[in-house]
């Protein structure tokens, strides 16, 4: 195989809440300013609900309506992993769930919040990652809404809300980045990499997974696995050294998914996504798993 260039992790992207640089969603953006500005006259929806695939910039849009809405002035309050908290108040940014005592700990700050009559911003981010009984405290809150308070709601997957949380918003479904859009975005924060069309394919329209790619090296990665694939004279010799490289992240596993997509293998990809499973739940060695699959889409071309 050809050698590659150094897999690197110096790469510096901004949090949503530090990025003004906002690319595509004009649209909802447009029917939010729209609403903002008619509402002495025609009250505007307290609840939001940001919809679409991870990494298209919906965090980034969230924060952008907040600042304008709260104006600095106002209150404003994020649940969010980073703020995550367990039952005696402590900070426990697990990454997997937002906890109730989260949510509780908002709502108790919203209730001695400023009585100023400025607006209030509440903004999730995500949705998806409220446990059962976060999610049942925040469909109490917009059961009966605080007035002049608008709820942000990020959510990745519209399937993982409760249908009486999704009932009581505005679902504003957001589109994937189109190639244009994501190369836009590649100029402005990683303008001194090059980055394929590949790679962007690979993204399907989230920069957030192209930050997480170039991050991890997982673009790197994918391009010397469609190497190997596409080589009639690779060996398992090459494949194992990729399986190394693959089982350093458990978030690279999935370009092995990448790769059965790129060849057109659908019969594979329910077994090899159960495989990839397998190594996580039945703690198995990821080298060997991931190997395995290797060859499996191999044997298939």
């Amino acid at each position: 195989m050809a050698p590659r260039k150094k897999i690197t992790s110096e790469y510096n992207f901004p949090h949503p809440m530090d990025n003004d640089y906002l690319v595509g969603h004009g649209e909802t953006l447009r029917n939010f300013m729209d609403a903002w500005e008619r509402r002495e006259t025609h009250p505007i929806h307290p609840v939001w609900m940001l919809a679409g695939p991870i990494g298209i910039g919906k965090a980034t849009l969230a924060y952008k309506i907040a600042k304008m809405v709260y104006g600095n002035i106002g209150d404003f309050f994020i649940i969010d992993q980073e703020r995550n908290l367990d039952k005696d108040g402590r900070p426990k940014p697990d990454g997997k769930v937002i906890s109730v005592y989260t949510v509780r700990n908002m709502i108790d700050k919203m209730q001695m919040s400023s009585m100023s009559g400025q607006w209030r911003v509440v903004l999730i981010d995500s949705v998806d990652q409220l446990n059962t009984a976060a999610s049942n405290a925040i469909l109490k809150l917009l059961e009966e809404p605080p007035a002049k308070t608008l709820f942000l709601l990020v959510v990745h997957q519209l399937s993982n809300v409760l249908p009486t949380v999704r009932s009581r918003a505005r679902v504003e479904k957001m589109r994937p980045l189109s190639i244009s859009q994501l190369r836009e975005l590649c100029a402005k924060f990683i303008p001194e990499d090059e980055v394929s069309t590949a790679t962007l394919r690979l993204a399907n329209g989230s920069f957030g997974k192209i930050a997480n790619l170039k991050t991890s090296g997982g673009d790197v990665i994918y391009e010397d696995l469609i190497e190997f694939l596409s080589d009639k004279h690779s060996n398992s010799a090459d494949a194992m050294a990729l399986a190394k490289k693959i089982s350093v992240a458990p978030e690279l596993h999935g370009i092995l998914l990448d790769a059965i997509a790129y060849f057109g293998l659908a019969d594979l990809y329910p077994v090899a996504t159960r495989a990839i499973a397998d190594i996580k739940i039945l703690n198995l060695e990821s080298e060997v798993g991931i190997f395995k699959i290797i060859m499996e889409i191999k044997k298939c071309l």
